[in-house]
């Protein structure tokens, strides 16, 4: 059984402003917690349901875990319908600095505002082996709980910056591809051996300030009608020619 105390600590973490005052996050589920947890995140408290208490152990070295009903876990739970687990893990401190970008490609988001295109993101950059996001600051939170849950635990995995794109990038000595409607084709461009790869905001695109820095643009040709394509359906088809490119050179 949980206190009232505990139910409002948690279900506060689903707003991003307590997020920021605690600095911790909500993270469901047995495999992303795991995911978490190998990567030496800092495990603050675990909640779970009792059946699945033999898979908790691992959890509960160094914190007390809480065993709660169902009635208990849907009131603290960010989802719908709710898994058999929460738990709640510190926010890392970590900067990325630009010396440490040298001889490898990072993604940069200027206004990606759905939660689900952010998680879905960071799941595939993880996939074709990007580990860094350079984010705008209006770009979503990547500690909402609904980026944490459509990232499937790739989100540990990645170093995140929050910035004003402008100045970033104006800093940035290496290559930046802007993905638009009127680039170049993508599978006509040449990339060079590191750079940033700017995706735009779901309905605006790149913004005209972040949009001055770039140095290449380049699109998804258009064989049918649509009229645009999604901007997590877009990363994947860039990071995979991308990564194609990368491995050809």
């Amino acid at each position: 059984m949980i206190s009232k105390s505990q139910i409002s600590f948690i279900k506060s973490l689903q707003l991003k402003k307590f997020r920021k005052a605690h600095n911790h996050f909500i993270v469901e589920g047995i495999k992303s917690i795991t995911e978490f947890y190998e990567e030496d995140y800092t495990l603050h408290s675990i909640y779970y349901l009792p059946e699945i208490s033999s898979k908790v152990d691992n959890f509960l070295r160094n914190i007390k875990g809480f065993e709660v009903s169902s009635d208990e876990l849907n009131k603290i739970s960010a989802l719908s319908n709710p898994q058999d687990i929460l738990a709640v893990f510190k926010i890392p401190e970590y900067d990325i600095r630009i010396e440490d970008m040298a001889g490898k490609y990072a993604l940069a988001l200027d206004g990606v505002q759905d939660p689900g295109n952010l998680g879905t993101i960071i799941r595939t950059a993880d996939w074709f082996g990007i580990d860094t996001l350079i984010c705008s600051k209006d770009t979503a939170d990547i500690y909402n709980p609904k980026v944490v849950q459509a990232s499937m635990g790739s989100l540990s995995r990645m170093k995140i910056k929050y910035c004003g794109l402008d100045s970033f990038l104006s800093q940035y000595p290496y290559a930046i591809y802007g993905a638009v409607l009127e680039g170049d084709s993508l599978y006509e461009s040449e990339f060079d051996k590191e750079g940033i790869v700017i995706l735009g905001n779901e309905g605006h695109g790149i913004s005209d300030e972040v949009r001055r820095h770039v140095s290449k643009t380049i699109m998804i040709p258009r064989f049918g009608r649509a009229e645009s394509l999604n901007v997590a359906i877009s990363a994947a088809i860039i990071c995979s020619e991308l990564n194609r490119k990368m491995k050809k050179a």
